[in-house]
């Protein structure tokens, strides 16, 4: 982690941090979208109780992108109104 100055452009500051709510909702898709493939994988291969462990995984990072969903919303209400799109 490289020591010095913020980049340009960047909009956090060392008083207010930059919200990484933004990570948060990749890496909440991508565990949705893994754990929903392997679970449809191991259901048809006829493990039933890793794929519900993994089913039940995937409705949890569903749960999750909803909540960092209504946290980024209220953040932008925050700031004045700014509209965010789903990866902005």
């Amino acid at each position: 982690m490289p020591i010095g100055a913020q980049p340009r452009g960047r909009r956090g500051t060392v008083e207010k941090p930059f919200s990484p709510l933004n990570l948060r909702l990749v890496l909440a898709l991508f565990g949705l979208v893994v754990c929903t493939v392997l679970s449809v994988l191991l259901f048809r291969a006829g493990w039933t109780l890793p794929g519900w462990l993994l089913a039940a995984w995937a409705v949890f990072a569903a749960g999750d992108i909803v909540v960092i969903q209504l946290r980024r919303r209220a953040r932008a209400r925050a700031e004045g109104g700014r509209k965010h799109s789903l990866f902005e």
